[in-house]
């Protein structure tokens, strides 16, 4: 399929002169800087951050290209995933003219996103399965679709969607499609990260806030074209990454084995949390999970939600989402936390 970026960008975003810092300005080495107009005293942190980080953060790009076998020019790092998110609707979507689809139930910034930049949401909503409806989803399609969200593993089903119904959308689909795979690290499926040379339309998104445990961080990254990649850059902030963020993820990434590790025991603890829970009366139904997270179906939602933060234990209730009716989502803790969770659930 052939693919022209620029037959999506809006108008204003071809036209956009993107802000310049003094970062981009200068990208050698110097001994004095004096450009910035920073404080030349330093700071009272005991590093020197009273410079300016990188603006393309490209220490940081080098070492996920390493492991993710990503080029670093094909990788957009965001303030968390939601920035990346809202720069796709920025990027792509006239406001009040253009619409994307959702497949709900499913994250909900992609419609709250939606809503900031005044763009349309149609939604294709998930068969009672929680697969995707590929009959719906063409049938709302139109000239003006931009993009198209599939979050996979899903939140909040916890499942991965059919490898086969999203290449579907990928061959027939002629604007944007954006996988979230946040929760890809717990999944038994393969990352479309690999398909990135094949499809020219498809934008991948990660983040460090699971599997590497640095949800504090707020660090988000997308996978794309260079030509994707060039729109993302040419709207976010000029310095969008702090620099101490960076030098923790940096720090972060050189521990792959202790996170391969977390992924182990979490996966681990996940299922022998379903065996649990699956001996508790009030539970009805623990739905497959790929994620680090787990959908109950319960007696009494809405009750066991309140029994279970008197115990001071926080699950979400989602029984009021459509297709998780009577539903909470439940996080996969430590061995403690989870037998404290199940001692409070048999106690209803």
């Amino acid at each position: 399929m052939s693919f022209d970026i620029n037959r999506l960008v809006r108008e204003n975003i071809r036209k956009l002169v993107p802000y310049s810092s003094a970062r981009d300005e200068f990208k050698g080495k110097a001994d004095i800087y004096l450009d910035a107009n920073e404080n030349s005293l330093g700071s009272p942190l005991p590093k020197n951050y009273n410079r300016y980080p990188d603006p393309h953060q490209w220490k940081l790009k080098y070492r996920i290209s390493e492991i993710k076998g990503v080029p670093p020019q094909n990788i957009f790092i965001g303030n968390g995933s939601d920035e990346c998110i809202d720069i796709l609707y920025r990027g792509f979507c006239n406001p009040g003219k253009d619409n994307v689809i959702i497949c709900p139930p499913t994250y909900g910034m992609y419609e709250v996103s939606a809503g900031v930049n005044d763009v349309e949401i149609r939604k294709a909503r998930l068969l009672d399965d929680f697969q995707l409806d590929l009959i719906h989803l063409e049938n709302l399609a139109d000239e003006n679709t931009k993009l198209i969200w599939i979050c996979s593993p899903n939140n909040p089903t916890a499942n991965s969607f059919n490898r086969e119904d999203i290449e579907s959308i990928l061959n027939n689909f002629e604007g944007i499609i954006v996988i979230d795979e946040a929760y890809i690290n717990f999944s038994r499926q393969k990352s479309f990260i690999q398909e990135l040379t094949e499809y020219p339309n498809l934008v991948v998104m990660q983040t460090l806030s699971k599997a590497w445990g640095l949800a504090a961080l707020r660090l988000g990254m997308a996978f794309a074209s260079e030509d994707m990649i060039a729109v993302f850059n040419k709207i976010k902030p000029p310095y969008n990454i702090g620099q101490a963020t960076q030098d923790l993820v940096l720090q972060a990434l050189e521990n792959i084995g202790e996170v391969n590790q977390f992924i182990k025991e979490l996966v681990q603890s996940r299922e022998e949390l379903v065996s649990s829970l699956m001996n508790v009366r009030v539970v009805e139904k623990v739905y497959p999970s790929d994620a680090n997270f787990l959908l109950v179906k319960v007696s009494n939602a809405k009750k066991i939600y309140n029994y279970l933060l008197t115990k001071a234990i926080v699950v979400r209730d989602r029984s009021k989402v459509e297709l998780c009716e009577g539903c909470l989502r439940i996080t996969v803790g430590t061995k403690n936390e989870n037998d404290q969770l199940i001692e409070a659930l048999k106690a209803v």
